[in-house]
């Protein structure tokens, strides 16, 4: 879901004034580390991240970790904001939409990892690799085409097009939820479905 440019601007409860005193807090963190400016937009800014972040799919330990890890780096990138560039709001928000990215990205190549050795050839295999190459993606190929289509369109488009699952779901224009859920199962039935090939394959030996 995109980020509407208005609230990039400024929050929704936050007057003109307070984007100026916000931009003059960040200044003071960048130029004398000021931890009083801090406290004042953490106050502010934490719980507003969170929200965001929630209103995105993430859980709520999730949100509360990013939101954390995008106000630390208020305090150690202070020195890159100017405020003819953006808002306060804008540069706090777009760190958070970053971090958000960064954390489905690793979420990703955690759940779609290509290491994982149930898409590996088996150890015990030919030793001819280009066979076990072909074997494999005939292994997979057939794998893929016992899923649903809803879940086998997915696994293509996240793991052969490298997408997250963000990505994916602005892609399909599914939700995140939804995305999630299929792409969990469908790569548990292939990795069941691979195990049970290899398995096959060391008894016929």
């Amino acid at each position: 879901m995109p980020f509407e440019r208005r609230s990039l601007t400024r929050t929704p409860s936050e007057t003109v004034d307070q984007a100026a005193e916000f931009a003059i807090l960040v200044e003071r963190i960048a130029s004398h580390a000021d931890r009083a400016a801090f406290t004042r937009l953490f106050a502010y800014y934490a719980p507003r991240v969170k929200g965001y972040l929630l209103r995105l799919g993430m859980s709520q330990a999730e949100s509360e970790e990013v939101s954390q890890e995008v106000m630390v780096a208020v305090w150690r990138k202070a020195a890159s904001f100017d405020r003819r560039q953006a808002s306060v709001a804008t540069w706090i928000f777009r760190i958070a939409r970053n971090r958000r990215i960064d954390a489905f990205r690793r979420e990703q190549r955690s759940s779609l990892d290509v290491h994982d050795p149930a898409f590996q050839p088996a150890p015990e295999a030919a030793p001819d690799s280009a066979t076990e190459t072909a074997e494999r993606e005939a292994q997979l190929r057939a794998a893929m085409a016992e899923l649903p289509p809803e879940q086998r369109d997915l696994v293509r488009v996240a793991f052969y097009e490298d997408l997250s699952h963000s990505q994916v779901a602005e892609r399909t224009g599914l939700p995140l939820g939804t995305v999630k859920s299929r792409l969990r199962l469908a790569f548990a039935k292939l990795r069941l479905r691979l195990e049970a090939d290899d398995a096959d394959a060391g008894g016929d030996l």
